[in-house]
């Protein structure tokens, strides 16, 4: 069963798509898209572990960064990219994203937020930082070097010239609820997000 955030992403993702899965883990999400929606998929994962996992499901995957490989892809060469709870464990999330966003027609991205009410509780609480479900791991050890907030997230995208065409906020439980972007209450209350965007600065 694929994690509540890349089901949601998968629902986004047209039959018969280009896709490129960045940071694609074993390959469970093109495994399920080439399955269910006949996708041409590719996938760029920084571990050769996950990495052999993938090829040995039949996916074309390679090893490789999104800091410093993403640059060898052409530009719209895919109708779709995708990166999935990966932005925040990025060293340059800024320039990540605007390859993506060149890659890419549309560009699928989820995140943890942050921001939620419990994250917020704790450190208030507590005066140290927080560990819930989605950010599982103490401060020291942590792959997740850039931790953002929802707003955090939607003030990138935006000075990135990305034009949002479907968000949603997703719960502890899994489930997935449409959201407007720059409304405060998601970035409060979601324990994550996933997002459809488009490069409004090309045509």
């Amino acid at each position: 069963m694929l994690r509540p955030d890349l089901a949601a992403i998968a629902e986004m993702i047209p039959d018969g798509s280009r896709v490129l899965d960045v940071g694609c883990g074993d390959g469970a999400l093109l495994e399920h898209l080439a399955t269910t929606k006949n996708v041409d998929g590719r996938g760029l994962e920084l571990s050769q572990q996950n990495v052999n996992a993938a090829v040995a499901r039949g996916l074309a995957v390679i090893q490789g960064d999104a800091d410093t490989d993403l640059g060898e892809y052409p530009s719209q060469v895919f109708d779709v990219v995708i990166l999935s709870q990966t932005i925040q464990a990025t060293r340059n999330p800024r320039q990540v994203l605007a390859q993506l966003l060149r890659i890419g027609r549309r560009t699928a991205v989820s995140l943890p937020n942050f921001g939620h009410w419990r994250v917020r509780l704790s450190l208030l609480a507590h005066g140290r930082m927080p560990r819930t479900e989605t950010l599982a791991y103490e401060w020291y050890d942590t792959p997740n070097i850039h931790l953002c907030t929802i707003a955090d997230f939607v003030g990138l995208a935006t000075a990135s010239g990305a034009v949002f065409e479907k968000a949603f906020a997703l719960t502890r439980h899994g489930l997935t609820h449409p959201m407007q972007p720059h409304s405060w209450m998601p970035n409060l209350m979601a324990e994550g997000a996933i997002f459809l965007l488009r490069n409004g600065r090309q045509a």
